[in-house]
């Protein structure tokens, strides 16, 4: 049921539009599409370890299993406790946001909350998923994260251009 595998590469920034919405950046929305098997489906979650969202395509659910049963195996071997049902309650309590043909989509409040979101996101590709940053937390981050940084600044000085005209 789910498309396959794809690489999230790219950059965009999207305002907090009118209702809410923001915009699914035009660099993802085709291989979003394609990892969710032809439906237009954001899957939407905090990110584990970052200060921020995470999207990703229904294809992922494949990888999930694989993904909890090494981190078992790792625990376990280093005598730690391991909790199956907090883990799988982790990857699998994602949001499906539906996104429109302009990648319209709607952010949950809890989400919203959770990525403490103001007035836009910054999408990041990374491969199997993207990063979706408060520009403001994103700005706050370390040296490893100063390419995103400043396409950030870009992708932000590119849509008060458009606003303007």
């Amino acid at each position: 049921m789910t498309g396959g595998p794809v690489n999230l590469v790219g950059q965009g920034f999207s305002p907090r539009g009118e209702k809410g919405r923001f915009v699914l950046p035009a660099d993802f929305r085709a291989d979003i599409f394609t990892a969710s098997a032809n439906a237009r489906v954001l899957c939407l979650d905090k990110h584990p370890r970052l200060p921020c969202l995470t999207g990703f395509g229904l294809s992922r659910l494949a990888d999930f299993a694989a993904e909890i049963d090494r981190e078992e195996e790792k625990r376990l071997r280093l005598g730690q406790d391991f909790d199956r049902d907090a883990a799988e309650g982790q990857v699998y309590g994602f949001y499906r946001a539906s996104y429109d043909d302009s990648g319209r989509f709607v952010l949950p409040d809890y989400l919203s909350e959770l990525g403490q979101v103001e007035d836009g996101l910054y999408f990041h590709g990374g491969g199997r998923q993207i990063t979706i940053w408060n520009p403001r937390i994103l700005f706050e981050q370390g040296e490893a994260w100063a390419i995103a940084q400043a396409g950030c600044r870009a992708k932000m000085a590119e849509a008060a251009k458009g606003k303007r005209k």
